[in-house]
């Protein structure tokens, strides 16, 4: 079933076609909640639109709209103002979703398939240390929209970037011999570009008790062991911690692996091959200032070395070869600028740009009492994903991380996120589905109604307008990736309950037949709030 919404856009675009002969694409008609009740419940300004191409008055235009109009479920239709249509629709109409809910259940909401084929890529943190904040934030809102997606009909695949070349990788197999070699009581210096961190230090007097004297010194051969180990501790990590947070990938792909498969010579050659290259000053230059770039940019060093934007370029261009129809990359603020050079390369490469997609990450700040709480990843005293989980759950912390839209900054409140009152927002909802859990588990005895003529409070209306309202949260929030949207849905659904439920007695044993009916409506907006917290990982929590 269509949103109410969809359907008057579609009856209003018939009517205008029958009696103007002018065909009205939906998303050209407008459809709004009026702010006075008494002005309906939906409205357009559709005849305004037209006055310009039809050269009449707009009043006129609406009514001709009207004598052409149908549409079953419109009680009464009256013309406002200037030209406004506004509509009301018979409680009949409303009650359609109850029934649509119960019989889908947590499919409700879900979208046929429309085959489009898109690779998000989140996080990609390097495998050098714990997930901080600023991961924590990406991996929240880029699992939520893998998850939006999907439910809004398209084929997702979730993947994680690990950069397991380069000198950062490096240092981190310096710093793991160093603590290896300090195991063995050698005073050893890590150097200021070395790692830290507790972790590292207790991987290393661990690696000295399996391998004792074995890898002592720096040569490129036991550095290569420490890069493996060093690797596969850090990456198992990250993966125990985004489980933790409820976040899972479908591919991990691996810098080195790319480079070993010769990708980025190929995409180098190609390069090459089509003139965008030339040297200067013993250094390989990539011209992207032929695509718009403000300047262009080195791919290889005059030591032979290739700069981070190289396997970049070919790791891309094997996505756009695996047949994704759109790719979305969500990247750090500090990394706005590359955007321009990366989408320069894929059209040099003969790729569609326009399929690559970066949206920004904006920049975190924890707040606790009030006051910042500062971060340093490389000294080890970040605060990492598990320590906020640690500190205030998984849902708290999934929720606050995607309530604010993504180019927003955030300042997340620790101590808002631990308390157990409607000023936390995930409370706040978690509450109104432990409350619709409540009334079920005390109304066991009574039979949900399978009709549903009784539910006509204004209460009673407004919630079964706002499960309505799911399917187009998903299609819309799917189409712009904007997570927060369900997040503003979740608050008001939840708001619209609790105004129901203080208005209108559910479980009333001098009146089953009523009783049953709104037991109905419980039911299908927990099993609304239940699908649409599942859309950003939270749990819907059956008794709090």
């Amino acid at each position: 079933m269509h949103s109410i919404e969809i359907e008057l856009k579609q009856a209003i675009a018939s009517s205008i076609e029958k009696a103007f002969g002018i065909q009205r694409d939906l998303d050209q008609i407008v459809i709004e909640t009026p702010k006075q009740k008494g002005h309906g419940d939906y409205s357009t300004n559709a005849a305004m639109q037209l006055t310009r191409i039809l050269k009449q008055n707009p009043r006129q235009i609406a009514e001709k709209i009207l004598d052409n109009f149908e549409q079953e479920d419109v009680s009464s239709v009256e013309i406002a103002g200037p030209g406004f249509i506004n509509f009301t629709l018979s409680s009949k109409r409303y009650t359609k979703v109850i029934e649509e809910v119960l019989e889908k259940k947590e499919k409700f909401g879900t979208q046929p398939s429309n085959g489009i084929k898109v690779d998000l890529e989140y996080v990609s943190a390097n495998p050098t240390g714990s997930l901080h904040l600023g991961h924590a934030r990406g991996a929240a809102w880029g699992d939520s929209c893998a998850r939006i997606l999907k439910k809004a009909g398209y084929d997702v695949t979730r993947e994680y970037y690990v950069n397991d070349a380069g000198n950062q990788i490096t240092n981190l197999a310096l710093s793991l011999n160093a603590r290896y070699r300090q195991a063995h009581g050698i005073e050893t210096e890590i150097g200021q570009d070395g790692y830290l961190g507790e972790d590292v230090r207790q991987k290393g007097f661990e690696l000295a008790q399996q391998h004792p004297n074995e890898y002592l010194e720096p040569t490129p051969e036991n550095l290569a062991f420490f890069r493996k180990e060093g690797i596969a501790f850090e990456l198992d990590k990250i993966k125990e911690d985004l489980h933790e947070y409820r976040v899972e990938f479908d591919v991990w792909s691996s810098e080195q692996a790319i480079r070993d498969a010769g990708k980025v010579e190929e995409a180098l050659q190609i390069l090459e091959k089509e003139g965008y290259t030339y040297q200067n000053e013993g250094a390989l230059w990539f011209a992207t200032t032929k695509f718009g770039d403000d300047k262009d940019r080195v791919l290889q060093k005059s030591d032979g070395s290739y700069t981070y934007l190289v396997p970049d370029i070919a790791y891309h261009n094997d996505k756009y070869q695996r047949g994704f129809d759109q790719l979305v990359d969500f990247f750090g603020a500090d990394h706005h600028g590359y955007i321009p050079r990366l989408k320069a390369s894929m059209q040099a490469l003969g790729n569609d740009p326009n399929k690559l997609e970066v949206d920004i990450i904006q920049m975190v700040r924890l707040v606790s009492n009030g006051e910042e709480v500062k971060m340093s990843k490389r000294l080890g005293n970040a605060t990492t994903i598990s320590e906020l989980v640690e500190s205030v759950g998984v849902d708290a912390a999934r929720y606050f991380f995607v309530q604010r839209a993504l180019d927003s900054h955030l300042d997340f409140d620790v101590e808002l996120a631990k308390k157990k009152s409607n000023e936390n927002p995930v409370y706040y909802a978690q509450y109104a589905h432990a409350r619709m859990c409540s009334i079920q588990k005390q109304a066991k005895d009574l039979a949900i109604a399978g009709h549903f003529d009784r539910l006509n409070h204004e209460k009673e209306i407004e919630l079964m307008k706002g499960l309505q309202e799911f399917n187009k949260v998903i299609i819309e929030s799917a189409r712009t990736r904007q997570v927060h949207k369900v997040c503003h849905y979740i608050q008001d659904l939840a708001g619209r309950f609790h105004s129901f439920y203080n208005a209108c007695k559910v479980i009333d044993p001098q009146d089953p037949d009523l009783s049953g009916q709104r037991l109905a409506l419980v039911k299908a907006t927990q099993i609304v709030l239940a699908n649409a917290l599942d859309c950003i990982g939270v749990e819907a929590v059956e008794s709090m």
